[in-house]
């Protein structure tokens, strides 16, 4: 595979029909879902060393892709909504590393408190009273 194929391969997988997929109708609305896509690509030859005529040549290149739901348009008539997917592993992962920070600050907290030095109590003494 040349470099220019996959460069041409790689222009069809991130367009906007990626980004956005067919509008289907269900209930008298219109519903048109979009995606967030990324991508990244690389390529590079070299040819073997000297100038002899036999050098080996070689050449690769990649290409990766991740596409994710990000939501849909909702078209009712002459309204268009834009309803956002949820991601509920992202909102998880948020809690975790949210408790994860929280339960070592906590611990070093109490770490430094438990090491530092208390400084002596002293005892509050009250006037007696007279017997009458």
């Amino acid at each position: 595979m040349q470099l220019d194929e996959l460069i041409s391969g790689a222009r069809d997988v991130v367009s906007a029909k990626r980004v956005y997929g067919d509008p289907y109708e269900k209930n008298g609305l219109t519903v048109i879902p979009a995606a967030t896509v990324r991508g990244g690509g690389g390529g590079g030859g070299a040819k073997g060393d000297g100038d002899d005529a036999d050098a080996e040549v070689g050449a690769g290149g990649g290409f990766g892709l991740t596409a994710r739901p990000s939501g849909a348009w909702i078209i009712d008539g002459e309204d268009a909504i834009w309803k956002p997917a949820i991601d509920v592993n992202r909102i998880v992962l948020g809690g975790q590393i949210i408790a994860l920070t929280a339960i070592l600050v906590v611990g070093r907290i109490l770490l430094a408190h438990s090491e530092r030095p208390e400084a002596p109590r002293r005892r509050l003494r009250l006037p007696r009273r007279a017997h009458r």
